[in-house]
Parts: structure tokens; sequence; C-alpha cells
């Protein structure tokens, strides 16, 4: 099986190329072999490629800047994903891409379903949410794969900003009123070769836009809290944390307060769960030892 895999330095990228190995050919397309902006490019690599499967994990996802460059988020969140989802139609193979939890407003009191109404509040999320609905007009077969607050031992994520300053500083003032589910890349790269197993075992479930985080919640703040404890385990120095509101901490993107996605769906119909977010966590956290 040849599976095309966009993205190369991405998080999520880096964990499918290790975690997907003896699955079968894996084609990694960073930047320097495909232009997410140029729609005739895209086309151009995946009839070069002729893939048994397309797995879009490639993003604009600084989603601070996007507010100041809504073109560019756009054109690598919202076109092309449905160039990808017209190519693999073509082919007739699958495409899995994956999606946010910022496509929702934060609003609701429980976890959101796939079946809420997206309300997106920030142009990173109009932007995702844009390449859902052109990946679901195309049809054929995909997975749309929304998860939250991804983390990993690579690239620019939370988890190791924080390690970085918490080391640095004698106080630091933390968010605590945004909900959600720290999600570790390599809980997405697991959970992707579950479902691809299904598929190609012939127990796949229905097509369509499923919900991948972690299991549990918390807020940046008890997220932080959780790193700082492993620092401390240690013995390694530590700043005070201090919780605030997401009103002492503007930013040019407004982020839901409530990222909490029920993911129950894709457990009924996939057959494959997710681990609390403190399990994994520490897994991610032995992995870098």
């Amino acid at each position: 099986m040849r599976i095309l895999i966009t993205g190369q330095h991405g998080q999520v990228s880096q964990a499918l190329q290790q975690r997907l190995q003896g699955l079968g050919e894996l084609i990694v397309l960073g930047r320097d072999r495909l232009d997410l902006a140029n729609p005739e490019h895209i086309r151009q690599q995946v009839r070069a490629q002729r893939p048994d499967l397309i797995i879009n994990a490639a993003a604009h996802t600084a989603v601070d800047l996007a507010e100041s460059e809504p073109d560019a988020a756009f054109a690598i969140n919202a076109i092309a994903p449905g160039i990808l989802a017209e190519e693999a139609k073509v082919l007739g193979v699958p495409l899995i891409h994956y999606s946010t939890d910022y496509v929702f407003d934060g609003t609701k009191a429980a976890p959101y379903t796939e079946s809420d109404t997206p309300n997106p509040l920030s142009v990173y999320g109009q932007s995702k949410l844009a390449g859902e609905r052109a990946i679901a007009e195309v049809g054929g077969e995909y997975l749309i794969l929304r998860t939250s607050w991804v983390y990993s031992n690579h690239g620019k994520n939370f988890l190791l900003t924080m390690q970085h300053l918490l080391q640095e500083k004698p106080q630091m003032r933390i968010v605590a009123d945004q909900i959600g589910a720290p999600t570790w890349a390599g809980s997405i790269a697991r959970s992707t070769r579950a479902l691809i197993e299904r598929w190609q075992g012939g127990a796949a479930g229905e097509w369509g836009i499923y919900h991948l985080t972690a299991e549990g919640e918390t807020s940046w703040f008890g997220f932080a809290q959780a790193i700082a404890q492993q620092l401390r385990a240690e013995g390694k120095a530590c700043a005070e944390l201090e919780a605030i509101p997401s009103s002492a901490y503007p930013t040019p993107a407004q982020r839901p307060l409530n990222s909490r996605l029920d993911c129950s769906r894709l457990q009924q119909q996939w057959h494959v769960s997710q681990p609390h977010w403190q399990d994994a966590l520490r897994e991610c956290l032995a992995a870098q030892h």
C-alpha cells in the first residue's frame, strides 16, 4: 500500500511517520515537494504518486497569525483539502484529514458532538471548517478527525514551551477558564493506524466526521500544572503558577472556552478509543528520556 502523507515536520506528520511503519510505503511530501497553496501542484503530485490512501497532516496552524493572513490560512486549510478530496475520489482511495475543536464557539455547556452546529470564532477555525465542508461536498470515502490542544516532543507546542519557560521564570500566569483535552500527537497517529487497519481488514465504520481527543478534561492551567509536577519530580527548578481568566491574556484570535469533544461516535463506529490525557502525557514525557 502506498500512503501519501502531506506535511513533513509538523507534530502529527512526524508521529505518523513513526507509527505507520510497516503498513506500506510512506510517501511524505513536505513543503519542499508540495506547495499546498498551489492547487495545480497538488493535483500533479497526487497523480504522479498514485497513492492507495491520502493523509492530510499539513495545515496552517498559527492561530493568531491567521488573523492577519487569512488568504494563506484559507489556501492551505480550506482550498487544499478540497483538492486532495477531489483527487482521492478520482483515484477511488480514502482521504484522512485532521480538523479542530476551534470550529466551535465554546458556548455549549457539555462536550460537543459531531452533530453540533459549528460556529468558529477565529480565522483559523473558519478556514478549518471551510476545509471540512470542501471535503464533504466532494464526497467519496473520507475521515475528518477533529482533535484539540495537540502537543508532542517536536515542533512548537504548549508542552515544549512550558517546559522551557517554567525553568526560566519565577512565576507564570496561565489561562484557567478554557477547558479541553490536551491530545498527544502519538495518540492521534496510533488511532490513525488503527483506523487504517480496520479499513484494510474490511471492518470500516461509516465515513465522515469524527471527534478524536484524549479522554478527560482540564484547563491550560491544569495542563501547565501537570508539566510542572513532572519537572519538580525530576528535581528541576520550576515557576510558581497563577491561574488567570482569558480576559487577562488577550490574543489576536479568540479561543473557545469549551473545547471538549465527545468522542463516543468513533468508539461506536470504528472501535477506536483514546487514553486519558494524563496517561498520554506520561508516555510522551517518558519518550523524552
